[in-house]
């Protein structure tokens, strides 16, 4: 996989690289908590991702419907992003042996995990986004 991201995190005066390809030995023993969170924003990251996700909540989409959902996503990011998703083990692609080929996604076991943290930032948004400031003056 491509390193998509570098992210460096700095404990002290030590330097630690976390990316896509991996995270270092001692990253993962001794910052376990750090680990945890820089993994999962690892499987989230992507302009398109969390939309992906919650699109895909509670039913199983064709990529027309999700294109057609992020209507302003290129084909090739749309496809990049589908794909990521599908290699971290969130999102499960079929694809169906008939012409016009047809493929259908769907989340993961692994996927639905992720649910609560969409739900939870859904939540935050509500709180503090724009609207919410608008509404609070």
């Amino acid at each position: 996989m491509d390193i998509v991201h570098i992210f460096v995190l700095k404990t002290g005066v030590e330097k630690l690289k976390v990316c896509n390809d991996g995270f270092h030995k001692e990253f993962i023993e001794e910052k376990e908590d750090m680990y945890a969170i820089a993994f999962t924003q690892n499987v989230l990251s992507g302009r398109w991702k969390y939309f992906i996700l919650w699109y895909l909540k509670g039913t199983t989409r064709r990529y027309s419907d999700i294109k057609n959902f992020l209507w302003d996503i290129s084909q090739g990011s749309l496809t990049k992003q589908l794909r990521e998703l599908e290699n971290d083990g969130v999102i499960k692609r079929e694809v169906f042996p008939v012409v016009p080929p047809k493929v259908e996604y769907s989340l993961t076991e692994k996927g639905m995990k992720l649910i609560p943290v969409l739900d939870m930032m859904e939540a935050f948004g509500k709180e503090y986004g724009e609207k919410a400031k608008s509404t609070n003056d």
